[in-house]
């Protein structure tokens, strides 16, 4: 039986894609890019605003199901990106409340 690899920087690895997941599933939610009437541009900035928390939310469930997927724990650069982002979001919450 395969057991994941935890380390440390695994486990941050994990909480952070866990952090980025739930905040680019909550934002995608509210994306409207297929709104009726909106402006060229503002769809644009829309549609772009929507490809990149897919693409995030992608990234963090990667970085969730990874530890099962890939026998190696995630490299220091790895963690450092994903954790980036994630400190980004936890900010903007406080920022916000």
């Amino acid at each position: 039986m395969f057991y994941p690899v935890i380390t440390l920087l695994g486990l941050l690895h994990w909480l952070c894609g866990l952090v980025i997941l739930a905040e680019a599933l909550n934002k995608l939610e509210r994306t409207t890019p297929c709104l009726p009437g909106l402006a060229p541009r503002i769809r644009l900035v829309a549609w772009l605003k929507a490809i990149a928390w897919a693409l995030l939310a992608l990234g963090g469930a990667g970085a969730l199901v990874g530890p099962w997927l890939r026998p190696s724990p995630p490299t220091l650069s790895d963690v450092c990106v994903i954790a980036g982002f994630a400190v980004l979001i936890i900010r903007t919450r406080f920022k916000e409340g």
